[in-house]
């Protein structure tokens, strides 16, 4: 998970070329040659009892409740011995040592996985993360759960929100960065409602939705005759906010040639509408998002560098659903508060699914399919039931972030063969019961839709039922 905000003005990149790319091809190293190994990297400790603690990754390092560990955690959670963080060949490693509660990396229990920059793993309440040595932490994650309309308990969701708190009081640029669906318009939108801005205008301007031509008089408004069709003066979405916020939704598509002079608004405050001699101060505060990554298209030549450090000044990365699955529950109790029965719990089996499923349009996506299982569902008294809901989720297979969630009963621990023989068993179960209700419990449809044989799935159905029924 990178950093949600840019570098601090007292720290420092490192060396061209130290680091490779996260995303980069699997088998680049973590640490170039460049740089000595020892320079290299630390372990930042993010909450729990020891919280703020940091030590530097050289070798190998012991992580636990014992006093002479090389990080000792004050965390009841935390085995004495309980886990090993290892750097081999510009490679970095975490090996849980048979610790009680396990170790975790990104929500999934591991016995030994690979960390990239910005990996986050937890050991009991503990939440460690990898990061470069020049890496200066700005704040430290909200206690809160929810920042305006935006809510989540999870590590990544919790740093977001500590980053709004600070910044919403203030007129500094935000930049919003994340996949479509995450919920960068709700940034946007909390931010100027927990701003002193807040009884003023707030203006969205949709960058994909404005032809080329009209672009620059819909943002910087226009005289009258200033174009053919401009029959009168108009003002423009920064004059329409005048006082309050401009949200510039999907920035990454405005005009590469219509960049300067945004540029020129901000660094003066001063808007030209189109057709006139006159600069007017606007006093704006520009919050902006998009779910391109910026620094590749200036890289590219479509998006105009001075422009993207001009926006920049804070950015905020909003993560996808799949990193952060224990939000689920929160944020689905959040959609449909005061409609369901009063008695009825998220949890249970449609809250497994939910949190198996990788969400590719994350939260947008999430409330689609929640609004079509609530209109369907069946009401007996009146108001659903959470658990009686079907929620029809698109064929989808679990991504590391979520498998975890998916087959809570396979142990890392186990032997492999145990451990593969307990997933199978659930797949059966799990894709069994998703068949019988696509075919309304016909077994002969069932059959033909899986490409199985009716006494095949007759013995899957036994097995899964304990039913000694045999077929007809």
């Amino acid at each position: 998970m990178p950093p949600p905000v840019g570098l601090t003005p007292e720290s420092s990149p490192p060396e061209a070329g130290a680091f490779s790319a996260p995303r980069g091809d699997a088998t680049e190293p973590l640490i170039s040659r460049k740089r000595h190994d020892s320079d290299a990297l630390k372990l930042v400790v993010l909450g729990g009892p020891s919280e703020g603690l940091e030590r530097a990754l050289t070798t190998s390092l012991s992580v636990g409740a014992d006093p002479k560990s090389d990080l000792y955690l004050r965390d009841r959670g935390v085995s004495r011995t309980h886990a090993e963080f290892r750097l081999q060949e510009g490679r970095v490693w975490v090996r849980d040592l048979g610790s009680r509660n396990g170790t975790s990396l990104d929500g999934v229990r591991v016995t030994e996985a690979e960390l990239q920059l910005g990996s986050v793993v937890q050991l009991g309440e503990t939440p460690i993360a990898l990061y470069p040595r020049w890496h200066v932490r700005e704040v430290d994650p909200s206690s809160a759960t929810h920042f305006g309309q935006l809510f989540g308990t999870s590590l990544p969701m919790r740093e977001v929100f500590a980053i709004l708190e600070r910044v919403a009081a203030t007129s500094a640029t935000v930049l919003i960065e994340g996949e479509s669906g995450t919920g960068k318009e709700l940034v946007a939108r909390s931010l100027h409602e927990a701003s002193g801005r807040a009884k003023k205008p707030y203006v969205v301007f949709d960058c994909t939705t404005v032809t080329k031509e009209l672009a620059e008089s819909e943002l910087f408004g226009h005289t009258k005759g200033a174009f053919s069709g401009a029959v009168s003066d108009r003002d423009g979405a920064f004059r329409q906010a005048d006082g309050g916020t401009i949200f510039l939704d999907e920035l990454g598509e405005l005009p590469l040639d219509l960049q300067p002079k945004l540029l020129r608004v901000l660094e003066s405050g001063e808007v030209r509408r189109l057709g006139d001699t006159q600069h007017r101060k606007v006093d704006v505060r520009v919050v902006a998002a998009t779910h391109r990554d910026l620094h590749a298209e200036a890289r590219r030549g479509r998006f105009r560098s001075d422009l993207l450090y001009r926006l920049s000044v804070v950015r905020v990365h909003l993560p996808p659903l799949r990193a952060r699955p224990e939000d689920i529950a929160i944020i689905v109790e959040r959609l449909l508060a005061g409609q369901l029965e009063p008695t009825s719990r998220v949890e249970g089996r449609n809250l497994e699914r939910l949190m198996c499923y990788s969400w590719p349009g994350n939260v947008r996506e999430l409330r689609n399919v929640l609004t079509r299982a609530l209109a369907l569902a069946p009401r007996s008294s009146g108001q659903a039931r959470f658990e009686d809901l079907v929620l029809n989720l698109a064929s989808d297979v679990a991504s590391p972030t979520t498998l975890g969630y998916c087959f809570p009963g396979v142990d890392a621990h186990l032997p492999y063969k145990e451990a593969k023989q307990r997933l199978m068993a659930q797949f059966d179960d799990e894709y069994v019961q998703a068949l019988m209700r696509r075919n309304a419990g016909n077994v002969t449809q069932a059959a033909k839709a899986a490409d199985l044989s009716r006494k095949h799935v007759y013995a899957l159905l036994r097995r899964i039922e304990g039913d000694s029924e045999e077929e007809p």
